[in-house]
């Protein structure tokens, strides 16, 4: 067995607290870069049909990057890696050369295929455009540019799943800082010069994949991990990847698959429903981000690491670590996001082309979002103790679930309710998901349930309603909103957020609970 250092990247003890904390952090700089570019996104383009053609054009190499790269590629490909950093070198950079030449390969075909089928993949996620032969035309053409994105980002995903298996998270957690650059840039730019800001933003998508994946080279090849790709079908490893990839394809997406169905569906709306929802999921991703996916990001090598050595108890509190975070973060997010729709939505998005019945209609679609946040969050600390142990399948089963609850709901409701319905559903179909993870877990024994998570729960949900009931009081009418100007907007939400944030922070101390209490090492 090799000794090199190399292959020992990370301490036999970590704190995943601080892990944790680092994606966090840089998760808070994308979300925050996000919103500003969604700030100009809303001005320059509001919720018209040249914005829809671009949130389509842009989902679609989205959704198949958080498909296969973030999704079911990393949850298959994490997993057997950390089996191989414990072989050496060797066996490592070996597997990694590999991986890295069978993904390439599948990458350059699946990319080939998209552009040359730019118009089918469009009627694909918005059947709706049909109808519109302009619409239509334009969301094609902007897909022939963005979907190479796909294969620059997916390999962007591959060379941060490396990192991450060798604890360094903060470079990877930086990428999307990049990409909402690249596009303030196109915006700016189409703006100076008179260019389509539709096609400029397109190009902008294309540009940030290309940096992505430039701005993470270079830290896997310092690991010493990096080796030149070859194909093979017959690795041990590669083999093992591809029978877990399969399965959990499904199991790591169900959230990707429901949002598709929502563009599908909205696409047959009113024209700037696909809008409306987008904007309403750019503020639900915030605590998305900000905690399930930077939990999820450390929990996934970490749990490989405790499965593979076998240490039960360990994975079990880890397991419970990321519970007692979430439910800390995510159930006063959920309340904030319900309570603060109007004044987030229209201090954010309403200037410009962005009118305030747009924002009306994104507000309610938050709330509705809402409701499902918390659920979601969790959904993403409980799936990576499956995947950690090379269980997709199970998984799988209650992804099926899951998007079977979301699709008979869009259904039922948004013939009744718009795009409003569209967003319950998706709350709808979390909830379900979450309380058959949370069966799953148990029932595999991967986790027992422990007095502190109770007590955890107890003190959120406390501090939470209160945090609400002082929100609910300070907060003016959704026509203030609405109606004041954008300098008057900021300064009122910035009191309502710190105001909520101290109450709620204060509401857990005199409850008893103390950072202390929130460190956790493996």
């Amino acid at each position: 067995m090799s000794t090199d250092s190399n292959a020992r990247a990370v301490p036999e003890t970590v704190s995943v607290t601080a892990q944790g904390a680092v994606v966090s952090g840089m998760t808070l700089l994308s979300r925050i870069s996000g919103f500003a570019r969604d700030l100009l996104l809303s001005h320059f383009l509001g919720a018209s049909a040249a914005a829809d053609a671009f949130l389509v054009a842009f989902r679609i190499p989205n959704f198949f990057r958080r498909l296969f790269a973030e999704g079911a590629f990393s949850q298959a490909f994490v997993p057997v890696l950390a089996r191989y950093r414990a072989l050496g070198l060797t066996e490592l950079k070996g597997f990694v050369a590999v991986i890295g030449g069978n993904l390439g390969l599948a990458l350059m075909l699946v990319v080939i295929l998209g552009v040359l089928c730019a118009e089918g993949l469009t009627l694909v996620f918005a059947p709706g455009f049909w109808r519109e032969p302009a619409q239509l035309d334009l969301t094609a053409e902007l897909v022939r540019v963005t979907f190479p994105y796909l294969g620059f980002i997916s390999l962007t995903a591959f060379a941060a799943a490396i990192l991450n298996a060798h604890g360094r998270y903060a470079a990877p957690a930086f990428t999307p800082v990049l990409l909402n650059l690249c596009l303030m840039l196109a915006m700016t730019f189409a703006a100076h010069t008179g260019a389509g800001m539709a096609p400029a933003l397109a190009w902008g998508v294309l540009a940030a994949g290309v940096v992505q994946l430039a701005f993470l080279a270079p830290q896997v090849a310092r690991l010493g991990v990096a080796a030149a790709p070859r194909l093979s079908v017959r690795h041990e490893g590669a083999r093992e990847v591809g029978r877990l990839l399969v399965p959990a394809l499904l199991a790591s997406s169900a959230g990707q698959l429901n949002a598709l169905i929502d563009t599908i569906l909205a696409s047959m709306l009113l024209t700037g429903s696909i809008a409306w929802l987008y904007y309403a999921d750019r503020l639900l991703e915030l605590p998305i981000g900000l905690v399930a996916v930077a939990l999820g990001t450390v929990l996934l090598p970490s749990l490989s690491k405790l499965a593979g050595q076998d240490q039960r108890a360990a994975f079990s509190r880890t397991l419970d670590w990321g519970l007692r975070m979430g439910i800390l973060l995510g159930l006063p997010a959920s309340m904030a996001l319900a309570l603060l729709a109007e004044p987030l939505i229209a201090t954010i998005f309403l200037h410009g082309e962005m009118t305030a019945i747009d924002a009306a209609m994104a507000s309610l679609a938050l709330r509705a979002f809402a409701c499902g946040a918390l659920p979601l969050v969790l959904v993403k600390i409980l799936a990576p103790a499956f995947f950690a142990d090379k269980d997709t399948r199970t998984p799988l089963k209650f992804a099926l679930t899951a998007i079977s609850v979301n699709v008979t709901l869009n259904l039922s409701l948004f013939w009744w309710f718009g795009h409003v319905g569209l967003a319950l559903a998706t709350a709808a179909a979390g909830w379900v998901h979450f309380w058959l993870l949370w069966r799953g877990v148990h029932a595999a024994g991967y986790y027992h349930a422990t007095p502190a998570l109770a007590r955890t729960g107890a003190r959120a949900l406390g501090a939470s309603v209160l945090m609400g009931a002082v929100l609910a009081a300070l907060s003016p009418s959704a026509e203030f909103w609405f109606a004041v100007p954008a300098w008057h907007r900021v300064p009122w939400l910035a009191g309502l957020v710190v105001a909520g944030s101290l109450t709620y922070a204060a509401a857990l101390w005199v409850s008893g609970l103390r950072l202390a209490q929130l460190q956790h090492r493996i």
